[in-house]
Parts: C-alpha cells; sequence; structure tokens
C-alpha cells in the first residue's frame, strides 16, 4: 500500500538570537571532533605509542645535560664524558625515529578524519531540501567543504599531536623535577592560576574568532563564486575592476579578523612568556640558595634548571595549541550544524509501482519557505491524464514554475495534496520517481564531461544504444555525430562548449533515456533561435505524439502552445482558463485571448 498520512512540516527562518541559544557548548564541540578521531583510533592510537616512546626518550635528555655539563665542571674525566655523550647521541637519534613516526601516524589519521568530514557533510548537503539551497549562499558551501574541513583536519594533526606531545613531557619533567627537589618544584606552581585564567579567557576569544574568519572566509568564497560563474556578464558590462574592488573589501574584513587575533595571540604569547620567565627566575634564586647551602647538588640544580626550561616550553605549547583548538572548534561548528541538520523532506517514501502519468493537483496552496508572507498558489486544482499534453501559461509570477516545482517535489505544498496515480508523490520511492518523471528546465545544466555522460547522468546501466537511442528521439544525434569526438566529445563546465540548442537537446535526451512517463518541459524553448525551436520543438512533438507520454509544457510561444492537448491559463497562483487552444481563443474577453493578440504569454 503506497498511500500512507503525511503530516506538512513548516519551517521557520532561524534568527540569530534562536541561532546563539542553539550553539553547541564548547566541550560538546570538542567531544565531537574526537569523536571522528575515535572512528580511525587505530591510528591515533599507533601515533600515541610512539609518543610516548618519544617522550619516555626525551624525558632524560636534560637529565644526562646536567650530567655532561656536571662531567666537565668537575673534571670527572673522559669516561664518564664520552659515556654520557654516547648516551646523549643514543637518546637524541632514537627520539629522532620515535618522532618521525609519531608525526606520521598524526598526520595521516588527521587525513582520514578530514576525508570523513568532508565526506558527511557533503552527504549530508545533498538531502537538503531545495529551500535550503534557497536562502544558503553557494560559496558559504564550498568554504565549509574546503577551508573550513581543512581547518579541522589541519587542527587535529598538529594540535592533538603536539598537545599530547607537551603534556607527556610536561608530566615526565614534574616528576623529575619532584624526585630533585620538591621544594623546587612547589616555586614552579606560582603562576598556575595566572596561566589557567589566561588560557580560559583566550580560549573564548580564539572560538569566536575562528568562527567569525571562517564567515568572512565564506562571503569571499561565495562573491569570488559568483563572479567567476558569470565572467561573460562582468565583462559585458566592464565591472572587472569593481568586482576586483568588492572582493578586496571582502578581504579586509578577513584582515580585520586576523588583526584582532594577532593581538589575541601578541597578548596570549606575552602573558605566557611573562609567567614562565618569573617562575624560572624565582627557581634560579631559591635554587641558587638550596645549592649554597648544601642542600642541593650543582649537578641536580643544573638538571633542574633544564627541566624548568622544557617545563616552561610545553606550558607554552600547550597555551597556544588550546588557542589554536579553540579557533577550530569555532571553524567546526558550522560544518558540524550542516552535518546534523535534518532535511525537512526526507524523500523516504517506498512506493515503486508503475507509472502511467495521472497527475493530479488537489485544492493546493503554497508558499516558497524564504518568503513566507508571499503565497504563491491558492487553491489551485488541475487534473492531467496519462498520456496528455497540456501547457501552462499566463503571466509572469502567475505559479506556473512552482506547479512544475510542485510535481518534482522539490517542495511541499502548504496544503492540498499532489498525486501521480492515485499515489501522493511523497509516497514515491525517490529514485524511481525520478526516473518516472523527468525535467527538462529552460537552461539545462550539463556538467564537465562528455556527451554520453550527460546523456546517462542518475541513470544506472544506460548502454551506448539506449544513449543513441535517446539521443535520436531528441533530435541531438545528428549534431552529436558531425562532431570531432562524437559522443566523446566535452561538454565544458556547465555546457559551455555546446550551442543553446545543442544543450537543450541533449537534456532532452537525457530526460528520455529513462523512459519516464511523464516529461516537464519549463520553457524549454524561450531562449532559442528558430532554427533551434524548430528542431527542439519537433523532439518535443516525438515525445508527446509518438512515446504516448504525459508531457507539461511552460511555454510563451504560441506555436508551442497552440499544439497542447489542453491549455492552463494560470494568473495569481490560480487555473483561471482551460481547455484547447481553439476553445480559449473564444473566449474573447479571456486573459489567453488577450496574451494570444500580444504575442506575448510571459512578461506581462
Amino acid at each position: 500500500q503506497c498511500n500512507v498520512f503525511r503530516s506538512v512540516e513548516g519551517s521557520e527562518p532561524e534568527t540569530e538570537e534562536s541561532k546563539e541559544k542553539n550553539k553547541r557548548p564548547t566541550w560538546k564541540q570538542i567531544k565531537r571532533l574526537f569523536a571522528y578521531c575515535f572512528i580511525h583510533w587505530h591510528w591515533f592510537l599507533s601515533g600515541l605509542i610512539f609518543l610516548f616512546a618519544y617522550s619516555a626518550v626525551r624525558i632524560f635528555i636534560p637529565y644526562y645535560t646536567g650530567v655532561i655539563i656536571s662531567n666537565v665542571v668537575h673534571s670527572k674525566g673522559h669516561y664518564e664524558l664520552f659515556k654520557s655523550v654516547g648516551i646523549m647521541a643514543g637518546l637524541t637519534l632514537s627520539s629522532t625515529i620515535l618522532g618521525g613516526l609519531r608525526g606520521g601516524c598524526f598526520v595521516y589519521a588527521a587525513a582520514l578524519v578530514g576525508k570523513r568530514v568532508r565526506k558527511d557533510l557533503f552527504a549530508s548537503l545533498v538531502k537538503q531540501e531545495i529551500a535550503f539551497f534557497d536562502v544558503t549562499k553557494t560559496g558559504d558551501l564550498v568554504s565549509r567543504l574546503t577551508a573550513d574541513c581543512s581547518s579541522i583536519s589541519d587542527s587535529l594533526s598538529l594540535n592533538i599531536n603536539l598537545f599530547a606531545r607537551n603534556t607527556v613531557m610536561l608530566l615526565g619533567a614534574l616528576f623529575f623535577m619532584f624526585s630533585i627537589s620538591w621544594r623546587l618544584s612547589l616555586v614552579t606552581f606560582i603562576a598556575v592560576p595566572l596561566i589557567l585564567y589566561v588560557t580560559k579567557v583566550y580560549g573564548v576569544f580564539f572560538d569566536k574568532l575562528g568562527e567569525a574568519m571562517q564567515k568572512t572566509i565564506a562571503d569571499a568564497n561565495q562573491t569570488a563564486e559568483e563572479v567567476l560563474s558569470t565572467m561573460r556578464t562582468v565583462r559585458s558590462f566592464a565591472c572587472e575592476n569593481q568586482e576586483a574592488a568588492r572582493f578586496d573589501s571582502m578581504l579586509n574584513e578577513t584582515l580585520n579578523i586576523g588583526r584582532k587575533k594577532a593581538v589575541a595571540t601578541i597578548g596570549n604569547s606575552g602573558m605566557s612568556e611573562l609567567s614562565t620567565s618569573a617562575v624560572l627566575v624565582a627557581v634560579l634564586g631559591y635554587g641558587g640558595h638550596l645549592v649554597l647551602t648544601h642542600r642541593l647538588s650543582s649537578e641536580s640544580f643544573i638538571a633542574f634548571i633544564f627541566y624548568q626550561v622544557q617545563l616552561g616550553e610545553n606550558v607554552m605549547y600547550i597555551n597556544m595549541v588550546i588557542s589554536a583548538i579553540m579557533t577550530s572548534v569555532g571553524a567546526s561548528r558550522k560544518v558540524f550544524d550542516y552535518i546534523e541538520r535534518s532535511t525537512k523532506i526526507p524523500n523516504d517514501g517506498e512506493c515503486k509501482i508503475d507509472v502511467q502519468g495521472d497527475i493530479k493537483i488537489d485544492n493546493v496552496s503554497f508558499f516558497y519557505p524564504s518568503r513566507p508572507k508571499t503565497t504563491v498558489l491558492k487553491g489551485l486544482s488541475l487534473d492531467i491524464k496519462s498520456g496528455e499534453t497540456i501547457a501552462l501559461v499566463g503571466p509572469s509570477g502567475g505559479g506556473k514554475s512552482s506547479i512544475v516545482q510542485l510535481v518534482e517535489h522539490f517542495y511541499e505544498p502548504d496544503e492540498g495534496e499532489i498525486t501521480v496515480d492515485g499515489v501522493d508523490i511523497r509516497d514515491y520511492d525517490h529514485k524511481h520517481y525520478h526516473q518516472k518523471v523527468a525535467l527538462v528546465a529552460q537552461e539545462p545544466v550539463l556538467y564537465d564531461g562528455t556527451v554520453d555522460y550527460n546523456i546517462s547522468y542518475g541513470f544506472d546501466g544506460a548502454t551506448k544504444e539506449m544513449i543513441i537511442e535517446a539521443a535520436k528521439a531528441a533530435n541531438a544525434h545528428n549534431f552529436v555525430m558531425e562532431m570531432e569526438k562524437g559522443y566523446d566529445t566535452k561538454c565544458g563546465e556547465r555546457g559551455v562548449q555546446m550551442s543553446g540548442g545543442q544543450k537543450q537537446r541533449i537534456a532532452i535526451a537525457r530526460a528520455l533515456i529513462r523512459k519516464p512517463s511523464i516529461l516537464i518541459l519549463d520553457e524549454a524553448t524561450s531562449a532559442l533561435d528558430n532554427e533551434s525551436e524548430s528542431l527542439v520543438q519537433e523532439a518535443i512533438n516525438k515525445c508527446s505524439v509518438g512515446l504516448g507520454l504525459t508531457v507539461l509544457i511552460i511555454a510563451h510561444r504560441l506555436s508551442t502552445i497552440e499544439k497542447a492537448d489542453r491549455i492552463a491559463v494560470i494568473d495569481k497562483g490560480e487555473v483561471v482558463q482551460l481547455g484547447s487552444h481553439s476553445e480559449l481563443m473564444e473566449d474573447t474577453n479571456g486573459l489567453y485571448n488577450s496574451l494570444v493578440k500580444r504575442q506575448i504569454m510571459d512578461g506581462v
């Protein structure tokens, strides 16, 4: 049974206040980041094993440095000196090898995490409802996929490595320092409260800066994507300098945030450096006193100083790493928001019955989620019989394209329902439905692949014979064969290597190869010259008459419209007239008659 009851879920636009209120706490965001690390735990574990081995080796270097200096100062002989130097050489070589293995494991693990985040983000984006893309800029999404994901993976590869390394080294240094002198060790904790406070304050600030930085980068990417994809328009209006200046102004916003980050880094690093230096001075003073009073040997004091210096470096690096992690936390917020976003139109139907092509639009009212105050369709009803060709005409903004987008299930009606063969279109299996309902848009999108690829796009198991058959039905085969590489000819990005008529016929072939029951043509000939229109129109006639498809046409040219079985005149979201061309022309006071007389079926 394909029919099930469904409720229509409304969507309220998200305000800045609601975004701030629903913002994930920082610790949960960090937990989310580390959840991705756990997926590839074996690589991170390998890195940690090498890290502990590396740290275990490195932790003895300050001790033997002190031993070597003591051997020289107290003239203990060449044997003791070379023995200590040999041990130092072995420790250095071992730490170098282990450090390389540690770094390699962390870098590869982070690359795996970056791939997984990008994969999950893209998979989530392509499942979002069309309304989501109406209000979300393409450049913003591309920036999340590139800059933000790179920031996350780079942060994980570098910062987890540095954080773990310096934490282990810090703990090791503290162990040896306490074993040498617990009194001196307590002195090192003087600045801990200040360091913790500074780290917390700057961490929150870097989180906000990271989020703001990624937003400005996304805006700049959006501008670049928009300009570069419309260069013909930019060139035709001589706006190159204007667009370069606009992009530069957006880069200045990024620079301003970078300036704030630089100032914050100066403050953060300065406070950390001041704290560690103050502790070192205190240790030197008190440690010197202990040596002079014979409560600490000079050899132990020298080793302690080296551990103290190492400890200061560890604290400074940990502070820097925390700031960097907070920056990546800010960058990751939008990424995870998109990954976890639930689509408003789930496309989870399971019905796979054979579609005949009867379309029933029953009392449908609709407004676009991005324009909730503008009702586009008002209780519109329209029945289309299987095998019938029906044309939708009327003034611009009347709701014709909205009907097509609802039938295509790009959006869902706010009231009423649309059924195909008596089944609510929401109940059809997504893939099955779009094999049976094919759309050819006014400006069809061709991908940067071959003609072969573009015709078979989205149709699994297409053979060469099927591609050629579809191309012939769309009047595309002849011009394709005239090209040097035939069906292996590249169409170029967005089909720039093809003329308007060629793109339309390839798009029709792409629709026909799946042998649909319903073909929707959304102003498929409006931008073509007379010769191209004639060829495309001939292809359309083959579909409606020769193939027996249900054809839904939006057009404004009389030559296209008058051949339809019925014509529905749409005005202000309602069907105001319905009938054949001859029937509608008999109503001299009707809107259709008026439009025909002016030969303008759109743009009134």
